[in-house]
């Protein structure tokens, strides 16, 4: 498989699709999520040139390595937790929010281990940001319905 840092990376909102787009030739590759209609949304690569995304209709935050073309998802604890998108820290902590439940989560993909942030307002978080230059990494994102913006600072 091509690198995915030389061509362009999609997520497939409308049904279950990772897909690359090489700007050279065209050529479309389509890669179907394990969980039917998950809707991933959003996307980030890691360092490890892993697509991180939410998948919106699944529940679940969806990891594609793009090495190896295999998936691993994780089921959110919270249901209709609506993953939006997902970043990565420096620790491996995969970070993302609940559009409907108004909570933040932290994954961590060695344990499978959730650990949630409930926030004090309701959101419409769409985006979201860890600044890796503190210790432990501090999440940032923005109301989108709410003119704030939001900061966690675990505790651990």
């Amino acid at each position: 498989m091509q690198n995915f840092k030389t061509v362009t990376a999609l997520t497939d909102f409308a049904k279950e699709h990772i897909g690359r787009i090489d700007a050279k030739t065209g050529k479309v590759d389509l890669f179907p999520t394990p969980t039917h209609g998950s809707g991933p949304r959003r996307g980030q690569m890691d360092g490890q040139d892993r697509l991180w995304f939410g998948e919106y209709r699944a529940n679940r935050i969806g990891m594609f390595d793009t090495r190896t073309q295999q998936f691993r998802e994780w089921l959110a604890p919270a249901p209709w937790s609506a993953a939006y998108d997902v970043v990565v820290d420096k620790n491996g902590f995969a970070w993302t929010r609940s559009m409907t439940t108004d909570r933040v989560l932290r994954l961590d993909p060695k344990t499978g281990r959730f650990t949630e942030y409930l926030l004090p307002r309701s959101t419409n978080i769409r985006r979201v940001f860890v600044d890796n230059s503190t210790t432990p990494p501090t999440f940032w994102t923005g109301s989108n319905h709410g003119a704030s913006i939001v900061k966690l600072e675990p505790l651990e």
